[in-house]
């Protein structure tokens, strides 16, 4: 019985890995590079907010060079990863234009859409994986309030003292 389980387990494990390999392709790359890049998000309106993402897989060491027809041209430095540009105002809508990024000699463009209208509201802001994780505030205690805890404390005693009578009570009937 626990074979089946297994076998089922490995088949469903295989099975996902292969639908999402084609995920794994660097997404709207045309030209054949040793790092990986992408333009979050592809879609954008003009004057809009996008990230130029550079994905150093050990193929871009130095700096980086970001150029496009829609934003001044873009310098990331060896040791990040991302860069935020706005998109210019007058940038055709319905047009797709070429980014194209160059880091040690190698080189590789994607496109980016831009959609009609002006943007709405605050363009979202994308992840920055260069920062790390803002952590260390909460915890367990971070609201601490005494009355809750003297509560809960009452709480638990009474419980341990219903259950201790309750079962000498009933100890002592079983004796009689």
């Amino acid at each position: 019985m626990r074979a089946i389980r297994v076998a089922s387990a490995a088949l469903l494990g295989v099975t996902a890995l292969a639908l999402c390999a084609p995920a794994a392709v660097a997404e709207g790359d045309t030209d054949i590079t040793p790092f990986g890049f992408s333009v979050v998000p592809s879609t954008v309106a003009p004057g809009g907010q996008v990230a130029l993402v550079l994905e150093r897989d050990g193929g871009c060491r130095g700096t980086a060079t970001v150029t496009s027809g829609l934003f001044d041209t873009v310098i990331i430095p060896p040791r990040r990863n991302l860069s935020t540009v706005a998109v210019d105002w007058d940038a055709r809508p319905g047009a797709v234009y070429q980014v194209a990024f160059t880091c040690d000699g190698a080189s590789g463009t994607t496109g980016l859409t831009i959609t009609g209208g002006h943007p709405d509201g605050p363009t979202p802001t994308p992840l920055r994986p260069d920062r790390g994780v803002h952590a260390g505030e909460g915890g367990s205690l971070a609201d601490f309030d005494a009355k809750e805890l003297g509560i809960g404390a009452l709480l638990i005693a009474g419980s341990i003292g219903a259950a201790y009578h309750f079962s000498r009570r009933h100890a002592g009937d079983e004796g009689a």
